[in-house]
């Protein structure tokens, strides 16, 4: 196959994507009290509109986004999770995600609303001291997937791990 292929063709056409496509594209859905999909942080640089109720964002390789999905039915929530995640190149190793295309590394997992609104709240505090989570360190996110799996009390996101963040990404080759 060649870069000049035509997309690859899909059901219901819903996210149609170039083989030689570089950028990672999620499909988000939005019908009221019923499929709510949305990124609670990331730098997007393509959004399309589908219809109505649904559009793909798509991001460059090496962005972190937070992707929340919630849905539910006649008797209550049937899902509540968010995913934390960092868009891959494309010769990267990826692990797969629904509504994301190809996949990402992921960095953090949170399914049930208890640990999905730790996680929000842990994401309001890296805004709280003036940091877009989408530029935190990413073993920050790692840490409170961990420290939250183990039920534990994550430690808080502070300016002098993001500094020393900041620093080591710029020492990398």
């Amino acid at each position: 196959m060649n870069d000049n292929a035509p997309p690859i063709a899909h059901r219901d056409r819903t996210l149609a994507v170039r083989p030689s496509d570089s950028l990672t594209h999620v499909e988000l859905t939005w019908v009221e009290k019923k499929i709510e999909h949305w990124i609670r942080f990331g730098r997007y640089v393509e959004e399309k509109i589908l219809d109505r109720r649904r559009r793909v964002v798509s991001f460059r390789a090496g962005s972190i986004f937070a992707f929340v999905r919630w849905a539910s039915n006649d008797f209550g929530t049937v899902v509540s999770r968010i995913d934390i995640a960092r868009t891959v190149g494309p010769a990267e190793p990826y692990q797969t995600l629904p509504f994301v295309r190809p996949g990402g590394e992921i960095l953090l997992r949170a399914d049930g609303w208890p640990k999905v609104e730790r996680v929000l709240q842990a994401v309001d505090g890296v805004e709280a001291i003036g940091i877009d989570p989408s530029d935190a360190a990413p073993e920050h996110w790692r840490h409170l997937h961990s420290r939250l799996t183990a039920g534990f009390e994550p430690r808080a996101y502070t300016r002098a791990q993001h500094d020393a963040w900041l620093l080591r990404r710029r020492a990398q080759p």
